[in-house]
């Protein structure tokens, strides 16, 4: 059930990221939209326990996850740039 709303939490999480940060050449679909978000909420965990905003154990949230999500969307937008 966990992954059930981590997938959840990210395909939002990535929707949101993307409504935020619109683009031409944004990753689309289903899977890609909910990777983005998964991978958003998992490098603003890892961010936030190596500058020391969460403590062992916690994971980012919502928000983590919508802030990752829009740097790694702001990153692809410069590594795909004409």
């Amino acid at each position: 059930m966990h992954v059930i709303w981590m997938v959840l939490i990210g395909f939002v999480a990535g929707l949101i990221a993307k409504a935020i940060m619109p683009g031409e050449n944004n990753p689309s679909g289903f899977f890609m939209t909910a990777a983005i978000g998964i991978a958003g909420s998992i490098a603003a965990t890892y961010l936030g326990h190596l500058v020391g905003w969460y403590e062992e154990g916690s994971s980012a949230g919502f928000i983590g996850a919508i802030v990752g999500a829009m740097i790694l969307l702001g990153t692809y937008h410069l590594a795909t740039k004409k």
